[in-house]
């Protein structure tokens, strides 16, 4: 695969020239005041793109599973109870690695192409008055799936329930891409990695940790050493770490927040909707769908295409790969050969998206699958055309 091409997996995302070089660096003496002084813009930053009022911000040289994991053992016991809804493979892994711990997790088996289900979540929390569960799992992006789910209504629901349960948020596919507002939306840890919005390579978990969440870390038994936000903490009143940290991507995170607030975070998410749109219109003229049940569920920074019957997404995702030297998302778990993934997230632009799409329709029409060459292409084309937010001019 040529490294010349954008990638259109939903993360890693492409990577801004400028990015790569910030995580360039010689080597740094990580407990030394250099250190402090780079590791501290970036906490701040992040705190910025989260959105946060009052808590902490945690790094942890990790991916977003390990921020999953790390939320749950810093906040809950072993044999606790959470509540969390199925609808896509990475709500399903959160679900499996609390299971793995020794939670009981009580799960709403949800339609993969469905978001969060919020009446089903009120009436469990109503259902439990003894308040035996602790935590609500939120997925706010559902990777798999391309479905966005609507965080501010899961904790309206939480709070018609009158429920103390804490509220965690995935916001890996979403955070830095698409609207997250973590006071707003009252989410006590929110996940996300360094992979996707942010532009990083892989190697960060990024999280906002409220200071409910904090206070649970006095009570909770279940077991955590490497990601024990008690030592993190402790650490970071110096500017350092408990241990070695991921000293580059530090840097490359603090200078993905200043390219993020350069660009406006409205503006950040003005973009990817631009994007995803076009590439929606795209999938229209194909004569195909999202795998997402409803426009109001449609993700900004994944589209996930059901293919037609007969096709297979998989030989898509293959063929583009090995023919053209061009990243697709295959499908996963349960819509496995049923949609190919098209990621729209991360430094992208209109003209990036349309050799994606171009790409696209080539594997199509090599495969025999029932599509016009061109017809995706040319419907974004019109829609980026009609939506470009500045016009060129030329001189008398």
């Amino acid at each position: 695969m040529s490294a010349q091409n954008p990638i259109f997996i939903p993360g890693p995302t492409n990577m801004p020239e400028e990015i790569r070089k910030a995580c360039d660096m010689p080597t740094l003496d990580h407990r030394s005041p250099a250190f402090a002084r780079l590791f501290r813009p970036a906490v701040a930053g992040v705190r910025r793109i989260l959105r946060m009022g009052e808590g902490e911000v945690i790094i942890i040289p990790s991916t977003g599973t390990g921020g999953w994991e790390a939320a749950i053992a810093n906040t809950l016991s072993p044999g606790d109870t959470v509540l969390a809804a199925r609808f896509g493979m990475f709500s399903h892994r959160w679900i499996d690695l609390c299971r793995r711990h020794g939670l009981n997790v009580e799960v709403i088996e949800t339609p993969w192409g469905q978001g969060a289900p919020l009446k089903a979540i009120e009436t469990a929390l109503r259902a439990d008055r003894d308040h035996r569960i602790k935590a609500v799992l939120g997925t706010h992006n559902e990777t798999a799936t391309g479905v966005k789910s609507d965080i501010a209504g899961l904790r309206r629901a939480m709070d018609a329930a009158a429920h103390p349960a804490l509220l965690f948020v995935d916001g890996v596919s979403s955070i830095a891409s698409m609207p997250f507002e973590m006071a707003g939306w009252g989410v006590d840890i929110a996940v996300a990695g360094s992979q996707k919005g942010f532009m990083l390579p892989a190697g960060l978990a990024i999280l906002g940790v409220s200071p409910k969440a904090l206070a649970a870390m006095e009570t909770a038994r279940l077991p955590r050493t490497f990601f024990d936000f008690r030592d993190m903490l402790k650490s970071y009143a110096t500017g350092g770490y408990p241990y070695t940290p991921a000293v580059g991507l530090i840097a490359g995170l603090a200078r993905s927040v200043e390219i993020l607030e350069d660009e406006g975070l409205d503006g950040v998410f003005a973009r990817h909707q631009r994007l995803a749109e076009g590439v929606r219109q795209a999938v229209a003229a194909w004569g195909m769908r999202p795998c997402a049940a409803s426009p109001d569920l449609y993700s900004d920074t994944i589209t996930a295409v059901v293919v037609p019957e007969g096709c297979n997404g998989t030989d898509l995702v293959q063929l583009a790969a090995r023919k053209y030297g061009v990243a697709f998302g295959v499908g996963l778990g349960e819509v496995a050969g049923k949609v190919f993934r098209i990621g729209h997230l991360g430094m992208l632009t209109d003209v990036m998206v349309l050799a994606g799409l171009s790409t696209a329709e080539m594997c199509m029409a090599d495969l025999g699958w029932p599509v016009r060459l061109g017809s995706g292409v040319a419907a974004a084309q019109e829609h980026f055309r009609r939506t470009a937010a500045v016009e060129l001019t030329t001189a008398a």
